[in-house]
């Protein structure tokens, strides 16, 4: 008989451990947002038989997709109260935890993907993590990218004058709403998982996401104009809550090693896929309107280097800067 134990942590969190044959194995609980087709949910569950296969299934992780464990808040949460054991995250959703992690994904703080992979490999990126860990007793395994996040609409965008009023979906995070803030947009969240229908019904007249994500969940079937902002170089990160990580004893380097390796594997896929979709989008009859960045830079610039509205700071924006070197 199978029989499971639940040991409850000072965090409220629990790990689940079950009794196969004379052995324990641990099994866990990875949730994110994202559809069954993206190189997010492919490489977790590359992951997920990676670890089973290099525990000899001491750690059993199934893999819950498209937001069947919660939206991007609830997940979270999920951490501290042991619903879920490992997740995707923007970092504007760890951000509610310990601000400086989300620095990477504030407007226009990256230059390019070499930047991001600097950013990436840094002591800067260890430091924040470490931060995170400190305030949550969860650990940031590994960091992936996500994408330069573009405006769709019905209409091109080519000047900050083009969102003046224009009602925009964002995630709910201050921090994506600082962008159609600074641009005279009207920013409004919805979960990610009812974005089509908000476009298609007219609830919203945009959205805003990296190009992968666009076709990925169909945004370009209720859309007509890509336009190339690329206002955010977006990254997710892999979270473990620490009582799971605890738990996998010396199994967790092992863990930690395959979490690194998916995380790197979706975003070379990312990264390929950016390069290729402008043409595929105009081939399906979408328009995609090259952008001038610098107005839109120009005007998101007082806000980003403003340290009483971030919650990073100077010496963490400078470092930052500086990778870009």
């Amino acid at each position: 008989m199978i029989g499971k134990i639940i040991k409850a942590s000072a965090l409220a969190a629990a790990v689940t451990v079950t009794m196969v044959g004379s052995a324990l194995a641990l099994d866990l609980k990875w949730a994110h947002v994202y559809a069954e087709a993206t190189p997010f949910h492919k490489w977790s569950v590359w992951a997920a038989d990676e670890i089973g296969k290099k525990t000899d299934g001491r750690v059993n992780v199934t893999v819950y997709s498209n937001s069947s464990l919660g939206n991007e808040s609830d997940i979270n949460e999920g951490l501290s109260i042991g619903s879920v054991d490992i997740i995707w995250t923007g970092p504007n959703f760890a951000e509610r935890d310990y601000g400086p992690i989300a620095i990477s994904d504030y407007p226009f703080m990256l230059k390019n993907i070499d930047h991001w992979k600097a950013y990436r490999d840094s002591d800067l990126f260890q430091e924040l993590s470490a931060g995170y860990k400190e305030a949550t007793g969860n650990e940031v395994v590994a960091i992936t990218w996500y994408g330069y996040r573009h405006v769709t609409s019905n209409f091109p965008i080519l000047a900050p004058e083009d969102m003046k009023g224009l009602k925009i979906r964002v995630p709910n995070s201050p921090m994506m709403q600082m962008f159609p803030n600074a641009v005279g947009a009207n920013p409004t969240p919805i979960a990610f998982a009812e974005v089509y229908l908000a476009l298609q019904q007219g609830v919203v007249d945009a959205q805003e996401n990296p190009l992968p994500t666009i076709k990925d969940m169909k945004f370009y079937e209720v859309q007509s104009n890509i336009s190339l902002t690329g206002h955010v170089g977006n990254s997710l990160i892999i979270v473990v809550a620490g009582p799971s990580m605890d738990a996998m004893g010396a199994d967790a380097d092992a863990v930690r090693a395959i979490l690194k390796e998916a995380a790197a594997g979706a975003a070379e896929d990312i990264i390929k896929s950016e390069a290729e979709l402008a043409a595929w989008f105009e081939e399906q009859g979408i328009t995609v309107n090259v952008v001038d960045k610098g107005p839109f830079q120009k005007a998101i610039e007082p806000v980003v280097t403003d340290p009483t509205k971030v919650p990073y700071t100077l010496d963490h924006y400078n470092r930052l800067q500086a990778l870009a070197q």
